[in-house]
């Protein structure tokens, strides 16, 4: 259960790999017009990452968010073979069947859409997390493109009480910008749900690292700032404190 892992000494620092036409890409505020290549090889990237001491990787499927179309899968697939990191996936995972397909290819938690959250959990349980894409406080879907008009903290209770334990919160205003995390709205989340939560967009630099462990969040995603240089990844991954229990083995849930 990744509930029982909140409770430790520690914050799961997850770096990034956003791909697009099966290339490592970042963009800014998830707006498709200023994707630019930031690494050469996704499977080089993760294992960078390893060498760094990361335990996990999250990966998003860019083309399968906005299109369904999951192109990027061949590459997720090489690099939870090549890496051995555990794969947090999100983008364009809409049906069971991709589901299926992703879980197959070596993913360990899969970020979902919404629609058919109950589904999901009854058959992934705890492997399953949802991700809350939010501006100004309003949940974007199909690859951040369109407004749900739903409130995203009222959203987070509606996934708890699904049954999903892990959320993904983005503050798409954050992303890509270096400018710091969304130390506000992810506070009033901790408030709303009592899910573990994983902080993602804006993480400029290894004090952002500390502050957000210092909220005792679940896991923080470094994306931006490990291609720009901004950030020590091995310095993070030590001072967010135990990426294993303490016994060395890696929880039951993955």
């Amino acid at each position: 259960n990744p509930k029982e892992f909140c409770e430790a000494p520690g914050m799961i620092i997850e770096p990034a790999i956003d791909l697009k036409n099966r290339q490592c890409v970042r963009l800014q505020k998830g707006n498709f017009d200023t994707v630019h290549q930031v690494a050469a090889d996704p499977v080089t990237t993760a294992l960078a990452f390893r060498a760094a001491g990361a335990q996990w990787i999250h990966m998003v499927d860019l083309d399968g968010a906005r299109s369904g179309v999951r192109v990027n899968a061949p590459i997720v697939a090489a690099v939870a073979r090549e890496s051995g990191l555990k794969i947090e996936l999100g983008g364009g995972l809409r049906t069971m069947e991709d589901l299926r397909a992703a879980a197959d290819s070596g993913v360990q938690r899969l970020c979902i859409d919404p629609s058919f959250v109950a589904a999901a959990v009854r058959e992934y349980g705890t492997r399953i997390a949802v991700g809350i894409d939010a501006l100004e406080g309003t949940v974007r879907v199909s690859g951040w493109e369109q407004d749900s008009r739903c409130d995203c903290l009222d959203f987070a209770r509606q996934m708890e009480d699904l049954g999903v334990e892990t959320l993904i919160f983005t503050d798409i205003s954050t992303d890509g910008m270096l400018s710091g995390p969304s130390v506000e709205w992810l506070a009033k989340l901790q408030q709303r749900v009592s899910c573990c939560i994983i902080a993602s967009g804006g993480v400029s630099c290894n004090e952002d690292i500390r502050t957000l462990r210092d909220m005792g969040l679940y896991g923080a995603i470094i994306g931006k700032a490990y291609y720009a240089g901004t950030i020590d990844l091995a310095l993070a991954i030590e001072e967010a404190g135990v990426q294993f229990y303490p016994n060395g083995l890696v929880p039951a849930w993955t």
